[in-house]
């Protein structure tokens, strides 16, 4: 073999290996998009499984617990506005009354009527199921029940008394778990529903101060998921929302005893106003969303702590796939973000008391 031959079979044979790395990248893109593909056919398949009808408001009966005030009376009046009948119950019957006449303002019909009803749907089931019957039998079948009846309280864990860790158990968990006792053997019946629990952006990420507070409203995903495994066969779907901080008179009664670092933490989201989270809501309910969310800071959460939660849509299902990672690692800054603020504030504490004992 000559030298040129042999100069020529080198850079042959070299051109052939390099070409393998240089078609890599684009064997491996087009193995990703096979991947892609056949997953979003596989998503398009059962997409009928996991895709309900809508919920038409027109005409239903909704009960909305703690529906005197706040997300709960938006909420209320979302659906007052689109033709459905309302049940408004909580235990202040002064402030029912008053938001009887709130919501009866954006009737779109003659037909309609809102009824109230008090009662701590807390304290005894068979009261509640008591309530919740008569209801029905002057409305008719509940179509969408919406777990609203809540508390807030705020404070460092040892500064919280130990009555308050079971009595928000008892109100932001049990006051659903009642309600909807109540209601879901008739929805059964009718292979029909809708079930809303309305947590907080505090039931998906627990933050200083929330150690009452937390606990209550995660209890409620976990509810809310074992149900939506039970009921999903009888047409029925759960929502679970997650407001942020919302200008109601709870978060005001809140503030008055926030912890400072909690404050500082709860800045960083911002507030909204409840008939902005009451039509978020109210829309995913409606489609039998199981995740509800409000603004950016919400969709994130909900990406990034989906975990085994049910997904309804094919959309839902790709963008957390697609979203899980990125939205981890802005988590990850929040995250350092929340624990600066705390350690700032431990040692402006501890500074302020070396300074009161040297005066």
């Amino acid at each position: 073999m000559s030298a040129d031959e042999g100069l020529s079979s080198t850079v042959a044979d070299w051109l052939f290996i390099n070409s393998w790395w240089l078609l890599l990248p684009f064997t491996m893109l087009l193995v990703v998009a096979a991947f892609v593909v056949a997953f979003v056919l596989l998503l398009y398949m059962i997409s009928p499984l996991i895709s309900p009808k809508p919920l038409k408001l027109n005409g239903a009966h909704v009960v909305v617990t703690g529906g005197s005030s706040g997300i709960g009376k938006a909420i209320a009046v979302e659906c007052y506005r689109q033709g459905a009948f309302i049940t408004l119950v909580a235990r202040d019957e002064a402030k029912l009354l008053q938001a009887k006449k709130e919501v009866e303002k954006f009737a779109i019909n003659d037909k309609q009527v809102v009824v109230c009803t008090s009662v701590d749907v807390s304290s005894d089931y068979h009261e509640v199921e008591s309530v919740l019957k008569q209801a029905q039998e002057k409305l008719g079948p509940v179509d969408m029940l919406v777990n609203c009846a809540g508390t807030s309280l705020s404070g460092k864990f040892e500064d919280v008394e130990v009555d308050n860790f079971r009595k928000l158990m008892e109100v932001n968990y049990l006051g659903s778990v009642y309600p909807t006792r109540a209601v879901i053997t008739t929805m059964k019946e009718r292979r029909m529903g809708r079930i809303m629990f309305v947590s907080s952006q505090a039931g998906q990420i627990g933050l200083f101060g929330y150690t009452a507070y937390s606990p209550s409203k995660f209890a409620l995903r976990g509810l809310a998921e074992s149900l939506q495994m039970e009921i999903k066969p009888y047409n029925i779907y759960v929502t679970v929302a997650y407001p942020p901080d919302t200008d109601t008179p709870g978060l005001a009664e809140e503030n008055r005893t926030k912890p400072l670092e909690t404050k500082l933490i709860s800045e960083t989201s911002g507030v909204c106003q409840p008939d902005q989270v009451a039509k978020v809501i109210v829309r995913d309910a409606v489609q039998g969303n199981f995740n509800s969310s409000v603004g950016p800071d919400g969709y994130m959460l909900a990406a990034v702590t989906c975990g085994m939660s049910p997904v309804t849509s094919i959309t839902e299902g790709l963008q957390q796939i697609v979203t899980m990672g990125l939205f981890r690692t802005i988590a990850l800054f929040y995250l350092g973000s929340f624990d600066s603020i705390v350690r700032r504030c431990m040692i402006q504490r501890e500074q302020s008391k070396a300074a009161d004992k040297r005066e």
